[in-house]
């Protein structure tokens, strides 16, 4: 029996099976995590309508282009009268999740969040928030308000490399806002960057163990892509070949979670969304933002479809899922086993 057919067996690999499957052929992992993820989730492909409501950010990580160091970007934040116009928009064009993604903001209070997530509630949403470290009681007020799901990446569970890319910022608070969004009843996301300076195989192997031992109801990934304003400028990308493996794998340990085919894939294949779809996703975000503000999002160069009007990313997006002979989901895209 060889690996790949003991994991989709049994759902489990060590650390070292982890490594020699990423370093084995992609096409006989992906038609495996293709047949997994059919059987699982199904054929129904989960549209998230993303909206990008502030690019300030407090946190310094070194590969993100919304670094507060960077003085380059032209910082902007949505009032709370625009988020629910565009997550109002999202509704009409049939999204059935909002998305609210931004940098670490504290200019948004409890109170103003929580009444913003109050008024997109009643458009009879889910609601992911993907707003960073955050404390407890905050947690807490924003799941009463109605958020359902939380997106909060560990990017590298490698201790030494975290706390190198991540100044100022600890790898147990990270762990610990993943626990206490699970414990407040939260869909958990996280995810990881592949390619980051310094990372191996097995880093990446350990990333990935801590999903599915978390456990996690989402998990995320891309390439790292750097950001020409930021210290790791002249850092190569990550391989996406080694990105669409990581998903692939990720399905065949953990088949019924949810899994995204991310837009920073596209940064470096224009078909790689699609092509993660085929190899075990069945998630993407479509970007719903403004398009005068979604151009100042910069986390990385070159981003897939910024110049796309939300009706535009939509409609391409659901001609090309429906040519890989997957449909549209008109549900909230709730994990399975919810």
């Amino acid at each position: 029996m060889n690996l790949i057919e003991k994991v989709m067996q049994s759902q489990q690999l060590n650390k070292a099976e982890i490594v020699e499957v990423l370093l084995g052929d992609y096409s006989e992992l992906a038609n495996a995590a293709d047949s997994v993820r059919k059987r699982y989730v199904g054929d129904e492909v989960h549209l998230r309508g993303l909206i990008e409501f502030s690019n300030h950010c407090k946190q310094n990580c070194c590969y993100c282009g919304l670094r507060c160091e960077n003085r380059e970007v032209d910082r902007y934040r949505l009032s709370p009268e625009e988020i629910v116009a565009e997550a109002k928009l999202a509704k009409a064009l049939g999204y059935r999740t909002i998305v609210m993604q931004s940098g670490e903001d504290d200019s948004y209070s409890v109170d103003k969040m929580t009444a913003i997530l109050k008024q997109i509630k009643s458009m009879d949403v889910a609601i992911t928030l993907s707003i960073g470290e955050k404390t407890y009681e905050e947690y807490k007020a924003y799941k009463e308000a109605g958020a359902d799901r939380y997106l909060l990446r560990i990017e590298t569970t490698d201790q030494s490399l975290y706390h190198k890319l991540n100044p100022g910022m600890r790898f147990e608070n990270r762990v610990r806002c993943l626990e206490d969004l699970q414990r407040l009843g939260y869909e958990v996301g996280s995810g990881c960057l592949i390619g980051l300076p310094g990372q191996t195989l097995e880093s990446i192997a350990e990333d990935i163990l801590f999903f599915k031992e978390f456990p996690l109801d989402m998990v995320g990934l891309g390439p790292f892509i750097p950001n020409p304003a930021t210290p790791l400028a002249d850092c190569g990308s990550g391989n996406l070949e080694l990105s669409l493996k990581v998903i692939a794998l990720i399905r065949l340990l953990m088949p019924d979670i949810n899994i995204p085919a991310t837009t920073a894939m596209e940064t470096l294949d224009k078909t790689a969304r699609f092509r993660a779809l085929q190899g075990g996703a069945n998630v993407i975000m479509p970007n719903v933002t403004s398009l005068s503000y979604r151009k100042k999002y910069q986390l990385y160069p070159g981003k897939s479809g910024i110049d796309d009007t939300p009706q535009k990313s939509r409609a391409v997006i659901c001609e090309k899922v429906l040519a890989l002979g997957r449909t549209i989901s008109e549900g909230y895209g709730f994990r399975n086993n919810k």
